[in-house]
């Protein structure tokens, strides 16, 4: 919430708006600053230049607000004290004073549950607040209830300033100038229960607080053979249980949306646990949302489990309530590249907006931003609950967005040993898993749920060791269901990678897929596997042991694969670089005067540097597509001296200049470095990190082990499909994100966009990226810029 703060003060200050934030949610905004309280402007840094600071002499230009309304506050400004902030609730804010937002989890301007706001004269007395301020305009970032009051507030507003005015509370200019209130929402909830948007600001966090505990929990279970059940929220959705779930591991889970079919459901859970511990297993976990109930309504409790698994099956077993741990903690990269964009997003949407249109909410639908009817999209979050309510599942499912479905029926998959998913014999293939390239994050994951799958439709999974030189040397073995159980949660390859192509020796390739007997190939790998699965494609006309489905699942943290706008691998290696900028720019700003040149990995593609620059707030970045020359170079030192001359003395920041590796063959990192160190002189100092290797390490983050699964399972079934046609050429394509959909894309087609030379797309999404870090940087001004310019990009 604080990085979406964040973006909607610096967008609002760079379109030339003034900016408040109102502290403590409905309640601030209805209690207004007291007569006694201090109400100038907070905004203590000076003007910047391409950012500038309203002012109060500029009446003409809009003012707004933003509420938020959800989550754990503190104060707006750390040091500041209750004194100083006593009985000031509607604050004026300038560029500097949400400098270091984005890092810091709960809400700095706090939030608070609101009775008054709930009564016509409460949101009266509200509506007074913004006009004595000169409010014409809300972002208000919450959840369905929250949102739905700021609707109403809106609705209302004629009404409210009629009465205001026949009151005496306003003048009649003030009243022809605030005669209507422009409202956008931000949705702000951890469960992820909005309808219309695949993901909500918090949410990923959440899912990785509750996918730490659970990794942790998992080490003690199986060392003591031990049964855990672990209550996660989720009061009508069971989005984090089901996603947690997928990405731990979890034997069985519980959610709302899908409650267990039979009424007797303590007997299909211990059939299902009995014969995972048959198999050997020597642990159990067992998810469950607070919301979980049976097929009759009725609730499940973790209690309730804990007495079956331990007077049915004997095991010892413990409950573990993560509670509102879950809330807590630093923002996930993920979340703060969310609510940067969807904030950036918000100011273009509420000015744009008129008297006419309906107040929109901000959301996402895989890689894009969008907006929908605010009341749309509350009317059918609520319309979920009252399925539920209902016992209609089938329908409070069907409200889901797809990703939740598909990973519902790929847990359901790869968890439960059962024969109902077998296809018929005939078409039962073995299928090939091989890696290739650099290790990412996630493959492990990819390879698990290959492996299962495949079981569970009567395949056998063969694992191909050290990739293509593994095969030529016969390092290749079938895998089992219990081989694979933690892999999910490991990181790098545990089948080994390296850059060795097929055509290193493609008749002996093709020799031993026939020795093998192998009906199908899954290829999990980067920019290599695009071109391994071109090669044996080409050279199917040769060799008959080719002629078989093949399919390509991107994983690198490069996310350089074109056509794709998204990677297995390349959350986990952005979540790594982020946390490493969060520490480097701790002892930056400790140290005040000092600027980091971090250098990332990311070969010809400048993806990691960009996404790491958006969510770790860089001042500056560099990348491959762009280039750095003198000219360049000499506007950024020019740049960073004017910030640091316009800090208020003693006061300084800290600043990140985030470079990709092969952003330039002369301005290295270290001449980068010493260019700044010697022309900051007595304003700043430089220094270097390179982070190397450590972009490829680390747990798989939990969007890469869910994004993971629900690819390969839609990878194997379209081997599936292309093994069970009768004739013709067999397909040979990759599965890709392209905006809103996921659909599978020709090795020709691949190729035609491919940059070999540079190993990259030719044509790179996230670029417009760098034109949003410079307006948050405060380099570009849009004042004088038209709306929807294209500034906000697709989300990462």
């Amino acid at each position: 919430m604080n990085a979406a703060v964040r973006a909607v003060v610096k967008m609002a200050i760079a379109r030339g708006c003034e900016a408040f934030v109102v502290r403590e949610g409905w309640e601030g905004l209805v209690r207004g600053n007291e007569e006694s309280a201090h109400v100038e402007t907070n905004a203590s840094s000076p003007p910047l230049a391409g950012a500038p600071v309203a002012t109060d002499a500029a009446p003409e230009k809009r003012r707004g607000g933003f509420v938020a309304t959800y989550g754990e506050g503190e104060l707006l400004k750390e040091g500041e004290g209750e004194q100083t902030l006593k009985g000031r609730y509607i604050i004026r804010v300038g560029w500097d004073d949400v400098r270091g937002f984005a890092s810091i989890g709960g809400t700095l301007i706090g939030t608070a549950r609101c009775a008054a706001f709930r009564e016509l004269e409460g949101r009266r007395t509200a509506a007074l607040n913004l006009v004595r301020h000169g409010i014409d305009a809300l972002v208000v970032c919450g959840g369905d209830g929250s949102l739905t009051g700021a609707d109403k507030l809106r609705a209302e507003w004629p009404e409210h300033m009629t009465a205001l005015l026949e009151r005496g509370d306003i003048s009649q200019d003030q009243y022809d100038i605030h005669k209507n209130l422009n409202i956008v929402g931000l949705v702000g909830s951890i469960d992820n229960d909005m309808a219309g948007t695949d993901m909500t600001i918090g949410a990923t966090t959440a899912l990785h607080r509750i996918c730490d505990a659970v990794d942790s929990i998992s080490s003690t279970a199986s060392s003591h053979s031990r049964a855990f059940v672990v209550e996660v929220m989720g009061r009508h959705c069971g989005w984090l249980a089901l996603m947690a779930s997928i990405a731990t591991g979890a034997d069985y889970m519980f959610i709302p949306e899908r409650p267990p079919t039979a009424e007797d459901w303590q007997s299909s859970m211990c059939s299902v646990l009995s014969r995972h511990r048959d198999e050997g297993k020597r642990k159990t976990i067992v998810i469950v949302a607070e919301g979980a109930h049976d097929c009759k309504l009725n609730p499940i409790t973790p209690d309730e489990i804990k007495d079956v698994l331990t007077n049915r099956l004997g095991l010892d077993t413990r409950v573990t309530t993560l509670g509102h741990t879950q809330r807590g903690g630093n923002p996930v990269a993920y979340d703060r590249i969310l609510a940067t964009l969807q904030g950036a997003e918000a100011v273009e949407a509420v000015l744009s907006s008129t008297p006419d249109t309906p107040s929109p909410v901000i959301g996402s639908s895989e890689n894009k931003i969008t907006r929908q009817p605010l009341m749309e999209a509350v009317a059918k979050t609520q319309e979920v609950a009252k399925a539920i309510e209902a016992m209609d599942f089938e329908r409070a499912l069907s409200l889901r967005d797809p990703e939740f479905e598909d990973c519902l029926h790929a847990f359901r998959a790869t968890t439960r040993l059962n024969t109902e998913y077998r296809v018929p014999e005939a078409q039962r293939m073995r299928v090939g898993i091989v890696h290739t390239g650099a290790p990412a994050g996630g493959m492990n994951a990819a390879t698990r749920t290959a492996v299962r799958y495949c079981l569970c439709h009567g395949h056998t999974p063969v694992a191909i060791y050290n990739g293509f030189v593994g095969l030529l040397e016969g390092n290749v073995a079938e895998l089992t269901w219990l081989r694979v159980d933690q892999w999910g949660t490991r990181g790098g390859s545990e089948l080994g990678t390296n850059r060795t192509l097929p055509d290193s020796d493609m008749e002996a390739i093709a020799a031993k897929l026939a020795e093998y007997k192998l009906d199908s190939l899954l290829i999990v790998g980067g920019f290599e596997g695009m071109v391994a699965l071109n090669q044996l494609s080409r050279a199917r006309d040769r060799y008959k042991a080719l002629k078989i489905p093949l399919v390509h699942l991107p994983a690198t943290i490069s996310n350089n694969v074109p056509v794709t706008e998204w990677s297995i691998g390349s959350d986990t290696s952005i979540n790594v670089l982020v946390d490493a900028c969060d520490a480097i720019k701790q002892s930056a700003t400790a140290s005040r005067n000092r600027v980091f040149v971090v250098e990332t990995q990311g070969a010809g593609c400048g993806y990691i540097a960009m996404l790491g620059a958006l969510a770790s707030g860089a001042n500056i970045v560099y990348t491959p597509e762009k280039g750095l020359d003198l000219k360049t170079l000499v506007s950024d030192v020019n740049f960073l001296k004017k910030r640091y001359q316009q800090d208020v003395n003693g006061k300084s920041e800290g600043r990140l200049v985030i470079r990709a590796e092969r952003a330039s063959k002369t301005y290295t990192t270290e001449v980068l470095s010493n260019i700044l160190a010697e022309e900051g002189k007595d304003l700043f100092d430089s220094r270097l990190v390179s982070l190397g290797h450590t972009l490829q390490g680390g747990v798989p983050s939990p969007r890469d082990r869910t994004r993971a699964v629900r690819l390969t399972v839609k990878c194997i079934d379209w081997l599936e499909q292309q093994h069970a046609q009768a004739g013709g050429d067999p397909g040979a394509a990759s599965i890709a994100i392209q905006g809103a959909g996921i659909r599978f894309v020709a090795v020709d087609e691949m190729m035609q966009q491919a940059d070999i030379k540079n190993r990259r797309g030719k044509v790179q999404w996230w670029e417009p990226m760098q034109r949003l870090v410079d307006v948050l940087s405060g380099r570009v001004n849009l004042e004088n810029e038209p709306l929807n310019s294209g500034v906000v990009p697709t989300a990462a």
